[in-house]
C-alpha cells in the first residue's frame, strides 16, 4: 500500500477490517452449526449402537441350545426321535 498516501489508507485499512470481521462471523457460525450436527449424528450413533448391543443380545438368547429345544418341544410339538426310528443315510 505504499502507493497510497496516509489520508487514503485509512478507509482501505476500514474496509479490510470490516471484511475481515465478517468472515470471522461466518466462520463462527459454521463453527456451530457444524458442532450441532456433530451433536446429532453423535446421538443418533448412540441410538444405533444400543439397538445393535440389544439385538446381538437377542440373537444370542435365540440361538441358545436350551432355547430352540424348548421352542421344538414345546411350540412345535417335536421330540427326538428313538434311536430304532434314527436312520444314517450315506452318500
Amino acid at each position: 500500500m505504499m502507493w497510497l498516501s496516509g489520508d487514503k489508507r485509512a478507509p482501505v485499512l476500514m474496509v479490510a477490517v470490516v471484511l475481515s470481521a465478517l468472515a470471522v462471523v461466518r466462520v463462527s457460525h459454521e463453527c456451530r452449526s457444524d458442532y450441532a450436527q456433530l451433536q446429532s449424528l453423535e446421538s443418533v450413533r448412540w441410538a444405533l449402537q444400543e439397538n445393535y448391543s440389544r439385538l446381538v443380545l437377542e440373537e444370542s438368547t435365540l440361538g441358545s441350545p436350551h432355547r430352540i429345544m424348548q421352542v421344538a418341544s414345546g411350540d412345535l410339538a417335536m421330540a427326538v426321535p428313538s434311536i430304532d426310528r434314527i436312520q444314517v443315510v450315506s452318500q
